[in-house]
């Protein structure tokens, strides 16, 4: 009995000293401060983002189709030519002369052919010395149109309409098929060319619309998707897709470094809460609501994600109040009060 009395005293504050310390509401119970806010409807984006470059819509290096020594060059650096325009040109003196010898042989044969026809309508001679001048004819023809190609490929023109760059030969010089005339481009359209994440394959179609910027720039600039690679890259796990932008003023240049962003789903109306608030249990997620000064928890079943959002299908509704802060702390009943209460439209 002594003993009792002589430990007591020491015991008690020890006890004392392991309980909550009481706050209005009940003697042992913690209040709990934390933020939260008011749900209301709202709109979540499913964006990607990604960097891509720009490229033209079409761009070749300009090269003679054969050897021979430069004799014209006809266009300005720099400067727009249209499809068809003669740009450079090769002596093609020999074969303009083989040319004209060629015509004036297929003369005589056409007139020989010609009297042979006649001959062979009055059975005056046989269809087999016909048939020999008829051959002898067409074999001429087919020696002029190879001659005719052969002139062709002594004249470089422009295989479109586009701006022509810097000249890397000057007239005099000896050129073969290896030798780089110039640069010839057409920067309207442009080509946006990035890659997206495998799980938006299948999502991506053509005619899909993606914003982008240019640094430097302050603009946002739209292009549709046009084309898309029919596979998934092995290593990276990314499909490589190509955007058309119409450029038509010309503003942007090829071979520039674009930050891509798209927005691959929207949903209007519907619940959404940040990422942080989402508590993950082994059978599913759950968050906790502030309800008559207490913490209530809710399980959800979540949609689509985003960086900073989470969207949730069932377990919430409009004008639930989400606590944000102090999450690890929360149990269910807990007494809460806000230090802070916002709405989801101002997070």
């Amino acid at each position: 009995m002594i003993a009792g009395m002589i430990f007591y005293p020491k015991l008690k504050p020890l006890f004392q000293a392991g309980e909550p310390k009481g706050m209005p509401g009940g003697r042992g119970q913690q209040i709990l401060l934390a933020s939260g806010y008011i749900i209301v409807p709202s709109t979540i984006l499913d964006i990607f983002l990604n960097n891509g470059s720009l490229l033209p819509d079409e761009e070749v290096e300009l090269s003679f189709e054969t050897s021979g020594k430069v004799v014209g060059i006809f266009f300005q650096e720099g400067t727009r030519v249209k499809k068809g325009d003669l740009l450079a040109k090769i002596n093609d003196k020999p074969l303009q002369a083989q040319l004209l010898k060629l015509q004036a042989q297929r003369k005589l044969l056409e007139e020989r052919e010609f009297r042979q026809k006649q001959l062979l309508e009055r059975d005056a001679i046989s269809r087999e010395s016909y048939d020999q001048v008829s051959t002898e004819l067409q074999s001429l023809q087919a020696d002029i149109l190879l001659i005719q190609a052969r002139i062709a490929e002594t004249e470089l023109r422009a295989p479109f309409d586009g701006i022509v760059g810097l000249r890397k030969i000057s007239e005099g010089a000896y050129t073969n098929t290896q030798t780089k005339i110039a640069r010839l481009v057409k920067i309207s359209p442009l080509k946006l060319e990035f890659s997206i994440p495998e799980r938006y394959a299948d999502q991506i179609s053509v005619g899909f619309p993606v914003s982008f910027s240019i640094e430097g720039m302050r603009d946002t600039f739209i292009a549709n998707i046009y084309a898309i690679e029919p596979k998934v890259d092995i290593e990276t796990k990314v499909t490589v897709v190509r955007a058309k932008y119409a450029n038509k003023n010309e503003e942007l240049k090829p071979g520039r470094y674009a930050k891509i962003y798209g927005i691959n789903s929207r949903f209007d109306n519907t619940v959404s809460v940040p990422t942080e608030s989402i508590i993950a249990e082994m059978d599913g997620e759950k968050v906790f609501i502030y309800k008559k000064g207490k913490a209530e928890q809710r399980k959800v079943v979540l949609g689509l994600r985003t960086e900073a959002k989470v969207q949730v299908l069932e377990g919430l509704q409009f004008g639930d109040t989400l606590l944000t802060t102090a999450i690890l702390q929360l149990r269910e009943n807990l007494p809460v009060q806000l230090d802070t209460l916002v709405t989801n439209e101002k997070r």
